[in-house]
């Protein structure tokens, strides 16, 4: 679950003077569709094969969790512990990249008997570069060997970031100011009059939070705004809400089954 930036921050000064939201990525399709930690319905979460299959499949964007090992390496998963998907013990940043890469991740298919490992940021970023945009969810990394390394890969313009802390934002600010930056709705004020102060004091350049968190009125601001919202509707139902949702006005969502919700799309011409 991601850590929504609270009302309270309207009131934080990062210090850095916020001009004119930044400019997305080129548009690949009318409708955004952002592959939850990559194409996970076949593969394992933040796996390269995850990845792989949204570009297969026409993804738009894959949502990547960047975390960094104790030697210090950018690698993609989740949870700050290695637990869950792989069954070992320890924490990313407590590993080296020698011991994370010896960890296999576990698969939701429990015939399939391939070897899945933790990638690294770079393979990610070999993989997907002019194939397919990177939603970077900054979890635990530093924004410096962050935008350097997308720098040496040419990709600034493929990448958007979302933001989980005050830090995080004051941070990339100051390194990478032109790059796009998303927030969520303040956690515990969803009225109008919140939204326009959260808007009007950070600028940011995309919305995220929870669909049902919207509502026409915000959406119509938002449009008036020329600012877009492509909230989580991820779940393992998630497909008795897609017409609510789409009935709102959304242009993006961020979805466990980007493959079943795209042909949804194509089939109602929306995409």
């Amino acid at each position: 679950m991601k850590i929504t930036l609270l009302l309270s921050f309207i009131c934080f000064s990062t210090g850095v003077t916020l001009a004119q939201p930044n400019p997305l990525p080129k548009p690949r399709h009318a409708f955004t569709v952002v592959a939850h930690r990559g194409d996970h319905v076949k593969y394992p979460e933040n796996s390269l094969a995850a990845y792989a299959e949204g570009i297969k499949n026409g993804v738009d964007y894959v949502e990547i969790d960047l975390r960094t090992t104790k030697d210090s390496v950018l690698v993609s998963m989740h949870d700050g512990s290695v637990t869950r998907m792989t069954g070992a013990t320890g924490n990313i940043r407590d590993l080296t990249l020698a011991q994370v890469k010896q960890l296999r991740l576990k698969s939701r298919d429990t015939s399939d008997t391939t070897v899945y490992h933790v990638p690294t940021f770079e393979e990610i970023l070999n993989l997907c570069k002019d194939k397919i945009y990177i939603y970077l969810d900054f979890k635990e990394a530093s924004v410096a060997a962050t935008y350097a390394m997308l720098r040496k890969h040419h990709m600034e313009k493929q990448v958007i970031v979302y933001i989980n802390s005050e830090q995080q934002l004051t941070d990339w600010k100051h390194v990478a100011p032109h790059m796009p930056l998303m927030l969520s709705l303040p956690e515990n004020e969803k009225d109008l009059a919140a939204i326009k102060a959260f808007i009007d004091l950070h600028h940011p350049d995309l919305l995220d939070g929870n669909w049902k968190d919207y509502n026409k009125e915000i959406l119509t601001y938002l449009q008036e705004k020329h600012l877009l919202a492509w909230p989580d509707i991820q779940s393992a139902d998630e497909d008795k809400n897609w017409k609510a949702a789409l009935g709102l006005g959304f242009h993006g969502l961020q979805t466990d089954h980007p493959a079943a919700l795209i042909n949804y799309l194509e089939e109602k011409r929306i995409r």
